[in-house]
């Protein structure tokens, strides 16, 4: 996805769903792409911000993730 840029990835969908909320609070928009095999499970979940919000949602999730996810 062209002015998309990964700003976290896991193999478990709901940790990915959790940092997307983070996000929505911030009004930062992001989008949750899935790449998991609906088969086997295997493959990574990806959560994209347009390329301009990239620093401030990193920001956003390395503070967060300092202070409560537990995954």
């Amino acid at each position: 996805m062209e002015g998309w840029t990964v700003v976290y990835s896991d193999s478990f969908p709901l940790a990915v769903e959790l940092r997307r909320s983070v996000l929505d609070q911030l009004k930062i928009p992001a989008v949750v792409l899935n790449k998991r095999d609906s088969s086997y499970l295997f493959g990574l979940v990806e959560l994209l911000v347009q390329d301009q919000d990239r620093d401030r949602a990193l920001e956003a999730l390395s503070q967060k993730e300092s202070s409560s996810f537990e995954t």
